[in-house]
C-alpha cells in the first residue's frame, strides 16, 4: 500500500510505499523517478538500503544481520540514542535502534524543499520500559528524505517531555555503514589536522597528522569539531560519498 500524508502527498504517489520486509517487519520504500531508492524499517527507524539510479547499493548491511527483535540490525544507518558508544549506563549505542518507531502523521513543520516528494516522518516516544532504565520522557522525530538527485537526508528533532521540567543530556549519532570495495583503497578528506579521541587507546586525545585519512589497520576514532562537509573517496569504484551535516560537531570512523 502507499502512504499518504498532508502537504500534498497523494495516496496514488509512487514515491512512498509501506510494505513488509524481512521476517514480516514493516518497512517503507522511498523511490525517485530516476530510479534511486531507500528502504527504512520501522524497527529501529533504521535505513537498511540506499541505491543510486544504477541500482548500486551504497550502504553495507552484514550478511549475518538478524532482522528479528530484540536483536539490532547490523549495518545500514543505526540511530544511536540516548547514548553513542558504551560510555554510559545504558546498552551500547542506546535503545532507540531496538524500538519500534511509528509513522508520524502530524509532524511539526520541518524545512522542506517542495521538489522532495520521497520522504517519511517517523516518531519514537518513551515507554515505561525505557523510563526504568533512563528516567526521562522524550519525543524523537525523524524525517528521512530521498532527494530527486538521489541524495539521502536524515533530519532529527528531540523534544524533552518531562512533566517536572527536568532537563537531560544525551549523545546521538547516525552510525552509518557505507558500502565500499577495498578498504585499503578508501580515503577520507576533511578531517586533516583535527583532534580526535582514540577508542583503541582508552580515548586518549591526539591530533591527526596525515593529509587524508587512510586505513591500514583497525580504526576506532572520534574526531572533534569537524567541518560541515566530509568526503569519503572509494578509488576502486571511482565513487565519492559527500557528507554534509549540521548540528553534529563530531565524526567517528
Amino acid at each position: 500500500m502507499s502512504v499518504g500524508r498532508r502537504r500534498g502527498m497523494s495516496l496514488e504517489t509512487k514515491y512512498v510505499e509501506l510494505c513488509k520486509g524481512i521476517n514480516g517487519l514493516d518497512k517503507i520504500v522511498l523511490r525517485e523517478v530516476r530510479g534511486c531508492s531507500a528502504e527504512v524499517y520501522l524497527y529501529g527507524g533504521h535505513v537498511t538500503s540506499w541505491k543510486n539510479e544504477h541500482g548500486e547499493e551504497l550502504l553495507f548491511v552484514s550478511s549475518k544481520a538478524i532482522f528479528k527483535p530484540p536483536k539490532t540490525i547490523r549495518g545500514g544507518i543505526p540511530i544511536c540514542f540516548p547514548q553513542f558508544s558504551n560510555l554510559g549506563s545504558l546498552e551500547p549505542h542506546g535503545f532507540a535502534r531496538a524500538r519500534f518507531w511509528t509513522i508520524d502523521n502530524d509532524p511539526p513543520p520541518f524545512p522542506i524543499n517542495s521538489s522532495n516528494k520521497a520522504f517519511i516522518d517517523l516518531i519514537l516516544k518513551h515507554s515505561e520500559e525505557d523510563v526504568k532504565i533512563w528516567p526521562h520522557r522524550y519525543e524523537f522525530r525523524l524525517r528521512i528524505t530521498l532527494g530527486p538527485g538521489g541524495d539521502l537526508m536524515l533530519t532529527s528533532r528531540i523534544r524533552n517531555t518531562n512533566t517536572d521540567g527536568k532537563s537531560f543530556t544525551f549523545t546521538f549519532a547516525y552510525h552509518t555503514y557505507f558500502h565500499v570495495t577495498d578498504i585499503s583503497e578508501v580515503r577520507v578528506e576533511g578531517l586533516e589536522t583535527l583532534d580526535y579521541l582514540d577508542n583503541l587507546k582508552n580515548r586518549e586525545r591526539f591530533t591527526e597528522q596525515g593529509d587524508a585519512i587512510v586505513f591500514e589497520s583497525e580504526v576506532d576514532k572520534v574526531y572533534l569539531s569537524t567541518p560541515t562537509k566530509i568526503a569519503i573517496l572509494d578509488h576502486e569504484r571511482k565513487r565519492t560519498f559527500e557528507l554534509r551535516k549540521d548540528g553534529l560537531p563530531d565524526a567517528g570512523e
